[in-house]
C-alpha cells in the first residue's frame, strides 16, 4: 500500500467528510459554502454521496470546505 504523507485526504471516506461537516456546520451552512442543489434540496446523505460520487468538481468544492474547516476548528 502506498503511503500518501502529504495528501491530508488520504484514507478519509466521502462518507466521513460529509458527516463531519453536517455536524460542525449543518445543510444550510454547507449550502452557502459549497453552492450545489443536493444540499440546499432534498438534504440526505444518501443523495449527496451520489451527487458528489458522480461531479467531480462538487467533490472537489466539498474536499476543500472541509480542508478549510479542520485547519480553522
Amino acid at each position: 500500500m502506498e503511503q500518501q504523507p502529504n495528501n491530508p485526504l488520504h484514507g478519509v471516506k466521502l462518507l466521513d467528510i460529509l458527516e463531519y461537516l453536517l455536524e460542525t456546520h449543518g445543510w444550510e451552512e454547507m449550502a452557502n459554502q459549497v453552492n450545489i442543489n443536493c444540499f440546499k434540496s432534498n438534504q440526505t446523505v444518501k443523495s449527496s454521496l451520489t451527487f458528489l460520487r458522480r461531479t467531480p468538481w462538487a467533490r472537489e468544492k466539498v474536499e476543500r470546505f472541509y480542508l478549510y474547516s479542520i485547519k480553522n476548528k
